[in-house]
């Protein structure tokens, strides 16, 4: 192929890699390769980098050449007195699409029957022009300069052709340009300096400014960069990391420890992934299980409960956890076990999982940031304090709350922030005080309190490094490159 290439060029002067790669019919990065390796000879040829936009005809297109567009095909089967509706539906697959084609551009009309029956159609006109066919014939004749660019987007838009872009190369003469390939040397053997060899042959220049092989070695992901440097704000504010490596947990840590209802929608399969395989959990803390059952069904700490039956058997369901607040209650349980209750602060950074359709914004598998705080006589007061703080480390001093309802708070804050992106207010996280319901039976104090709130870890991420779907973060679609070239995460204000 390198012979090819030098001939070529000296019949003509100059080639374009990708013309001559369908005058040979051959492949083009054959071509390519072979163009390279005369390039390495030295300056024998001038290579110029050029972008071709192409359209390419879909397997769809190329059976519109074999039998006709679909709104031609439609035309031809109607006989003089008329075809059923419902017959031309069924025909060939895109049946129905050929008939509003043809419909669009006034070859049939549609007479409905008196009685209630199927319509027929009828043709309007004695002949037609198959201009689809006709146009797709001269695309793939390379007439694509004949063809208006409405018509362009049109085929696009009916998925038969897709745009491509070939990166193909312009090749000339080059000042030491010859027919005959001679492979330069690349170093100096012993055997040229014994036989004087050396002075004959030809060696490649040394590049001095060429750049090392960079060595390979392991890249942290952006979502994990910010996850150590919020890590490293919970520590610094004293709080301690609580272990969440149970991505399965009871449906009894999971809602009813946290005084969720039975009932509640969030329950149900098409927002929680259920487990088959363990289906059940067997262990529980039975003093506890009895204390929860007892409050969820007549209530308890001046509450009067759900007042509807608490089964059992829905307390055993395993799922895969929807948030780790379900561990936040067994760090909490296990406080309120000791025999003398010591303030804490807690914190997590995890993956939980909801059955949720994935979007440019939601994924099914996704990370929670929680902080907990339990101590004496602490209020929503304290709260709010606390949470100026904890943002202020994360560079967001403007919030704002708003009363929310949760399950297991009251009260209850949405948190939002102003974008200063989107020129509006928007939420970033939620908060509340935990409810008696749910930290007595524990086994907690009376004048202890516990504070938590929480936050997703991606959307702060997605800020942070500029991108808009959440697909291109995290998933099978994630660039590499993003990877490797994420700087490190520095957010803008820190307290120290």
């Amino acid at each position: 192929m390198d012979k090819t290439i030098l001939e070529t060029l000296s019949n003509k002067g100059e080639l374009n890699t990708y013309d001559l790669s369908q005058e040979l019919s051959a492949d083009h990065q054959a071509i390519v390769g072979a163009m390279k390796s005369v390039q390495s000879l030295g300056e024998v040829i001038c290579v110029t980098q050029k972008q071709i936009n192409l359209w390419v005809l879909t397997k769809e297109a190329e059976e519109i050449l074999s039998n006709g567009s679909y709104e031609a095909r439609i035309y031809e089967v109607i006989s003089d007195d008329g075809s059923s509706q419902k017959s031309l539906m069924n025909l060939f697959p895109n049946a129905r699409i050929g008939l509003n084609k043809a419909m669009s551009l006034g070859w049939l009309r549609i007479e409905k029957n008196s009685t209630g029956g199927d319509p027929k159609v009828f043709k309007k006109v004695d002949e037609i022009e198959d201009r689809t066919k006709s146009v797709v014939q001269k695309i793939k004749d390379g007439k694509v300069k004949d063809i208006p660019d409405a018509t362009l987007k049109e085929l696009k838009k009916r998925k038969l052709i897709n745009a491509v872009i070939i990166k193909s190369f312009d090749v000339t003469k080059g000042p030491h340009f010859t027919t005959e390939v001679t492979k330069m040397e690349t170093e100096l053997s012993p055997e040229m300096l014994a036989t004087n060899s050396w002075k004959e042959k030809k060696f490649k220049p040394y590049n001095f400014d060429s750049l090392g092989i960079m060595p390979s070695s392991g890249h942290l992901h952006p979502l994990m960069k910010v996850r150590a440097e919020v890590c490293q704000i919970f520590l610094e504010m004293g709080f301690t990391e609580m272990p969440t490596n149970n991505y399965v947990e009871s449906s009894f840590w999971n809602f009813d420890a946290l005084f969720q209802p039975q009932q509640h929608p969030a329950r149900d399969a098409q927002d929680t992934f259920f487990l088959s395989d363990p289906e059940n959990a067997r262990e529980f803390p039975t003093d506890y299980l009895e204390k929860v059952q007892k409050v969820h069904e007549s209530g308890g700490y001046r509450s009067i409960g759900y007042r509807s039956e608490w089964k059992l058997s829905e307390a055993r369901k395993n799922v895969l956890r929807t948030h780790t607040t379900g561990v936040s209650a067994r760090m909490l349980y296990k406080l309120g076990q000791m025999e003398k209750f010591k303030p804490v602060k807690y914190f997590s950074i995890d993956k939980v999982f909801r059955n949720e359709s994935v979007d440019a914004t939601h994924l099914a598998e996704f990370h929670q940031v929680e902080g907990v705080v339990a101590d004496y006589d602490v209020s929503l007061a304290s709260l709010i304090s606390i949470l100026y703080s904890f943002f202020s480390y994360l560079g967001i001093k403007n919030l704002r709350f708003k009363p929310a309802y949760n399950p297991y708070t009251e009260p209850s804050m949405e948190i939002f922030t102003f974008h200063e992106g989107l020129k509006k207010w928007v939420e970033i996280g939620n908060s509340g005080v935990f409810r008696p319901e749910m930290i007595k039976p524990m086994g907690l104090p009376d004048n202890v309190n516990v504070l938590g709130w929480g936050l997703s870890l991606e959307r702060p991420t997605m800020v942070r490094y500029g991108i808009n779907d959440i697909r291109d973060l995290v998933g099978h679609k994630v660039n590499l490159q993003m990877v490797y070239d994420s700087p490190i995460c520095r957010l803008d204000s820190r307290l120290y």
